[in-house]
């Protein structure tokens, strides 16, 4: 289908212990809904998190916990800085399972978790704010050949295999971050993380992105000539680059068979006429990346303000990852396309406009 197109803290404490006591020995076990799409974007803070998984232990000391509050119990963990806390607790320790036992805890709340109860205990730290990324982090390519590739592959247990995208998108009905929750979470055969316990959110992300494409995906972004002049289906906000396309449905039917996964999309091809498939594709404006864990909604409407707002479905095309979902759109007529883009850790959304003649 073809379309136009470590953070500063401080931490002080009057009283040394003679030794280290348990790291975290346990976190209770909590269930907690996974939210599709949106769980990364409502993270929860440090204190939240604390009251709901980790009170249970470590308000008591209950198995060896560091107790909340007790400073000679936490110096010395303090010391250590958060990113080693994190890490030991996302491998687990002793007493207390990987990611505490409950793979539905981000790395950010996590590190919340972690920054409060130090805090509660004599400590100044800042609560982290956005998500964590390791100082080296593993790219998709790397994750996917060390640890997936051995069901991805070949397609072992019914996992579908690399670069099928015919096979991933069904996957994707309901969105890319609902895959990566299930991912997380562990799904049939697959274990949580993929039984590799310190895998960050976003690497699991990339490994994904990487399965789903058979390749990374960071150099896909339509090359843009500066003598052609300005593109009216690009445009560039908050440090994103935004593509749109609009074809006609009918274009789709045509150039696919009903047995094609693309004929698929979004429920299937609308019957009818004055249906076409908006779609969008997303960029990091310094590194190409493609951008696959924002939400997307598009708004097309008349003149007069008419029209219909939709959220636009994450969807693999064109060798790459992107969004998009069918508007009605009578014929013959001028309209404005709003897109609006937000990303899990940005503040509030980035929305920009372009015209579209039927």
């Amino acid at each position: 289908m073809n379309y136009q197109m470590d953070r500063g803290r401080r931490f002080s404490f009057t009283n040394i212990p003679k030794h280290l006591m348990t790291l975290l020995a346990c976190f209770t076990v909590v269930p907690i809904v996974a939210q599709a799409a949106s769980a990364q974007g409502t993270e929860r803070g440090g204190k939240e998190v604390v009251e709901a998984v980790c009170a249970a232990c470590h308000r008591t000391g209950a198995n060896g916990a560091p107790r909340i509050g007790d400073e000679r119990a936490w110096v010395q963990l303090a010391s250590q800085g958060l990113t080693s806390l994190t890490a030991i607790a996302l491998k687990g320790i002793r007493k207390m399972p990987p990611h505490g036992g409950n793979p539905d805890l981000s790395d950010t709340e996590i590190e919340r978790a972690i920054t409060y109860m130090v805090n509660r205990s004599g400590g100044r730290w800042i609560e982290p704010i956005s998500k964590s990324t390791p100082a080296v982090q593993r790219s998709g390519a790397q994750i996917v050949q060390a640890h997936c590739a051995k069901c991805h592959q070949t397609g072992a247990g019914g996992a579908p295999k690399i670069g099928d995208r015919a096979a991933w998108i069904p996957r994707l009905k309901q969105g890319f971050e609902f895959a990566v929750r299930s991912a997380i979470k562990g799904h049939g055969p697959m274990p949580s993380r993929g039984g590799v316990a310190d895998l960050t959110d976003p690497e699991i992300r990339a490994a994904i992105t990487y399965m789903i494409n058979g390749r990374t995906t960071t150099a896909t972004r339509p090359s843009v000539a500066l003598t052609a002049g300005p593109d009216p289906n690009h445009q560039i906000i908050d440090g994103i680059e935004i593509y749109l396309g609009i074809v006609s449905a009918e274009s789709i039917r045509e150039e696919h068979p009903k047995t094609d996964a693309e004929s698929l999309m979004h429920g299937g091809i609308p019957k009818g006429k004055d249906y076409y498939h908006v779609n969008v594709s997303l960029f990091d404006a310094k590194t190409t990346a493609v951008i696959t864990d924002a939400q997307v909604e598009a708004r097309v409407s008349d003149s007069d303000g008419r029209g219909e707002t939709k959220k636009l479905e994450i969807m693999g095309i064109s060798n790459t990852i992107s969004y998009g979902n069918y508007f009605r759109i009578p014929r013959n007529a001028s309209y404005a396309v709003t897109v609006q883009v937000r990303k899990p850790d940005a503040s509030r959304a980035s929305q920009v406009k372009f015209d579209f003649n039927s």
